[in-house]
């Protein structure tokens, strides 16, 4: 997107009603304001299609009858560090903890329970609710497991006879296809409003992880604050994306929201049920979208993604692909930007083998990988974490391909903060480190060890969520 605008990207996306030129407001209970349309100027404010579908020419109402009863309220209760001072003077450095509620939608996937969400929804949240019917059946839900690096999630209530919504292949939805999207805004349940497809394989940079996948479909259907982790749906009531994210300046809706494609969305949910983690498959290279400096490099291609690096730990590649290469195919699929690479990727597990076609020196070539691991390996990876009471947080040794990627010796990443040190160090999840007090950080035992009875001066030396390497600096009495 054009930063010219500076348009901030806001992780959260809901429902509105339709905007106008004439409006007045009404101030409710809870400081919440409501815009409606002057009665007189109502109809005729209302775009054309909006006044043709009475007539049939397009026709919602079926379509949100099939669906609302499958997006469902959550509210969560959490836990933050609250900065005690007193002008310049802080008289707690670490802060003390504060309970915080929030909200945002889910969605209903099978009938006994299953409900996928978006991450930041829940994150770091000690109670999650599950909220159905409008408000009449109120549901504890636990985490199945969680992806940063796809802002997905998915919960599971002890229900049953639930209507889970129909799912449809994402690769069939078409630019200019009218969509609703679906969720619950303003603590507003069961909202609908409607637009139609604006782009697909959108990569707007706002998922906060080392590798993330990003090839979002953009909607012009008004979406607001709450609706993150809604539905966005076809004509015939099926899920095509889970509402997440809107480009906004205010933190409301301005005319631009994003959905996470819906066969992103099965697959990660299926290694979600079944592993608890991701199975992702990585085929050891980095790439990076066409600009124009890179042009003049590849004579003018303007499609496919230029191989920046390549990685030693997938064995498979050879010299199959190069740096410098321009991949324009996988599988026989068309490869245009880095969001189209990034999301066949995202479908695919260690051990899956994939045909490259790519550009070399003016020439067509084909190549074939075998996917790994992040550790190099075809087969799946079963996530071992660590888990320290006195820090209340769990940990994980770094992969081999992280390693290389962040150019760093050894590492290890915060997986789970609760509300002991780390947390009060501000030491986000995701966050890896490489040493204490220029202890390298290469072996879970002593490193916990070395943080649990550390005291006065720490130095923290790591590499953030966002992928940048920096040191943080904390005194412990």
């Amino acid at each position: 997107m054009n930063k010219k605008f500076g348009i901030a990207l806001i992780l959260f996306s809901a429902v509105v009603s339709v905007s106008a030129a004439y409006f007045f407001t009404k101030q409710l209970s809870e400081n919440k304001t409501i815009v409606y349309l002057e009665n007189q100027d109502r109809a005729n404010a209302l775009p054309v299609a909006y006044q043709k579908q009475s007539a049939g020419a397009v026709s919602f109402v079926e379509a949100s009858k099939k669906t609302t009863p499958s997006v469902v309220f959550i509210k969560t209760e959490s836990e933050v560090v609250r900065r005690n001072s007193f002008w310049f003077f802080d008289f707690d450095p670490f802060g003390s903890i504060g309970k915080v509620a929030s909200t945002g939608s889910g969605v209903i996937i099978s009938e006994d329970g299953y409900i996928v969400t978006n991450q930041h929804v829940i994150k770091n949240a000690q109670k999650i609710e599950v909220v159905l019917n409008n408000g009449k059946k109120n549901y504890e839900a636990r985490v199945i497991g969680e992806a940063s690096s796809s802002d997905l999630a998915l919960l599971k209530i002890e229900a049953s006879g639930l209507t889970p919504v129909d799912i449809e292949n994402s690769d069939n939805v078409e630019i200019g296809e009218w969509v609703l999207a679906v969720g619950n805004p303003f603590n507003l349940t069961s909202t609908v409003t409607a637009g139609i497809v604006s782009a697909k394989g959108r990569n707007i940079n706002i998922v906060q992880n080392q590798f993330p996948i990003e090839s979002f479909i953009q909607t012009d259907a008004a979406i607001n604050p709450g609706n993150s982790g809604g539905a966005l749906v076809n004509l015939d009531g099926k899920l095509v994306g889970i509402n997440t994210a809107i480009a906004s300046k205010t933190g409301s809706y301005v005319g631009y929201g994003f959905a996470i494609p819906s066969n992103i969305v099965v697959k990660i949910v299926d290694d979600l049920k079944e592993f608890g983690q991701i199975q992702r498959g990585f085929d050891g290279l980095e790439v990076v979208d066409i600009n124009d400096e890179i042009l003049d490099l590849v004579d003018g291609q303007q499609r496919g993604v230029y191989v920046s690096r390549v990685s030693e730990t997938n064995k498979s590649i050879g010299n199959q692909i190069k740096m410098g290469d321009v991949i324009i195919g996988m599988n026989g699929k068309s490869i245009d930007n880095k969001a189209m690479y990034d999301e066949m990727l995202a479908y695919q597990r260690p051990g899956d083998a994939l045909e490259y076609t790519i550009i070399r020196d003016g020439q067509t070539l084909q190549a074939d990988l075998k996917l790994v691991n992040q550790n190099g390996e075809y087969g799946f990876l079963k996530q071992e974490l660590f888990f320290s009471d006195k820090l209340d947080a769990e940990f994980e040794l770094v992969s081999k391909f992280e390693l290389e990627h962040f150019g760093i010796n050894q590492g290890i990443r915060v997986v789970k903060v609760g509300n002991g040190l780390i947390r009060k160090m501000n030491l986000p999840e995701g966050y890896i480190i490489t040493s204490v007090n220029k202890v390298p950080a290469d072996n879970v035992d002593d490193f916990m060890s070395e943080l649990e009875n550390a005291r006065g001066n720490i130095r923290i030396v790591g590499v953030s969520p966002q992928g940048g390497k920096e040191a943080r600096s904390f005194y412990l009495y």
